[in-house]
This record gives structure tokens, C-alpha cells and sequence, in this order.
């Protein structure tokens, strides 16, 4: 017998380089779900942002939120089981509060933007299901390197060091709905089958108690 009901929203979080694109796609494809991608193609903030963080940290944050927003509303209207890559938490919980703390974001524009997520987030549902990707900083080094993004390379260390800090602390209290956690650093779902089946196999297990 079918289950009543399919999950509607999986999402994928983690650090720059951590995997959720490839990921996303790969489960897309597995379970037929409607990928979400986060589009950095065609963002027209984000090579500025990486050149001079401190003058588009604002900007950059409230064009992620405006589109993860609208991702949302066409995910809920869509009547589809949607894969998303990215969530709109992390740009509230880890991108923006790194920013501020480091200087590159006022604590005007930080609190504004603050206050406009509160709203937007009571107009949102949590996912069914959130992946986080965890992975060390070398893992993340070498996986930015080797896709070669010519905005990337100006990515400090320490800015993906404090990323990694904050998503840690996010998922530490993350109470929003069921979280499932894979270790990038052992699991080359990528390009190993055996690793990409055992995520599926725990995907599987999480969704099976969902309804």
C-alpha cells in the first residue's frame, strides 16, 4: 500500500562547497522530485559581494531572501514534492549574523534585516525534512577548488570557518522538524554508489515516519 500522503518539501543545507547542489540533484533525479536551485549564475550582487564584502553584505543577504522567498511560495502553490538547495534559515541563522559579527554588515542594516526575516518567517512552513551536509574545512576547500568558480577563489578561510561555526550552533537547536545529518567528509555520494545509497537508505528511513 502507497503511503497517505507524500512529502512536499525536502531541503538541503550546509556550507559553501558542502555538496547540496550535487546533492539536490541526485535525489531529484532518484525520487522524482522537483529540484529547487539556488541560482548563482545569474545573482547580480555576488561577484561585487566577494570583492568588496562590506559594501554588498546587505544587498547580497536581502536579494537571498527575496528569493527564497518566492521559492517557497512557488514550492507551496506547486503541488509537487520539491528538493530544495538551500533553505531560507540559513541566510538568517548563518550568512547574515557572520556578516555583522565580522564587521561587514552595520548593526542598522543587520537589525533591519533581522526584523524583516521575523516577519517572513511566520508566513513560511518548515520542510518535511532538512539534509544538512557537514564537512571540514579542507573538504570544503578542495570541493570549491575543483569546481572552479572564478568568484570563489577570493573566499577568505576564515569566513568559511566562522560559516561552519554558525551552521554547527544552527543545528545544534534546530527544532523546526526532523533533520537528518550526513558527514561529507566520510560520504563521496558524488562519486561512490555505495555512499550515495546509504544516504538514500537513510532518506528513506526519515520519510517513512514522517506521516
Amino acid at each position: 500500500m502507497p503511503p497517505k500522503s507524500a512529502p512536499k518539501h525536502i531541503a538541503v543545507a550546509g556550507n559553501i562547497g558542502s555538496g547540496k547542489t550535487t546533492l539536490t540533484t541526485m535525489l531529484a533525479k532518484h525520487y522524482k522530485w522537483m529540484p529547487h536551485f539556488e541560482d548563482v549564475e545569474h545573482n547580480p550582487y555576488l561577484v561585487d559581494f566577494y570583492e568588496d564584502m562590506q559594501r554588498w553584505s546587505f544587498n547580497l543577504q536581502i536579494y537571498f531572501l527575496n528569493n527564497r522567498l518566492a521559492n517557497l511560495i512557488d514550492i507551496k502553490g506547486s503541488g509537487k514534492s520539491v528538493i530544495q538547495d538551500r533553505t531560507i534559515y540559513e541566510d538568517a541563522h548563518i550568512f547574515a549574523p557572520n556578516l555583522y559579527e565580522m564587521g561587514l554588515m552595520t548593526k542598522r542594516d543587520f537589525e533591519n534585516y533581522a526584523s524583516f526575516f521575523g516577519t517572513l518567517k511566520r508566513m513560511v512552513t518548515p520542510p518535511d525534512l532538512l539534509i544538512y551536509l557537514r564537512a571540514s574545512i579542507p573538504k570544503l576547500v578542495d570541493q570549491i577548488q575543483k569546481r572552479g568558480r572564478e568568484y570563489e577563489e577570493n573566499i577568505r578561510l576564515d569566513y568559511l570557518k566562522r560559516l561552519n561555526e554558525f551552521y554547527n550552533k544552527w543545528i545544534d537547536s534546530y527544532k523546526d522538524g526532523p533533520l537528518l545529518i550526513i558527514d561529507v567528509d566520510n560520504s563521496n555520494f558524488a562519486e561512490k554508489e555505495e555512499d550515495f545509497a546509504e544516504v538514500v537508505r537513510r532518506i528513506d528511513a526519515q520519510l517513512h515516519g514522517l506521516f
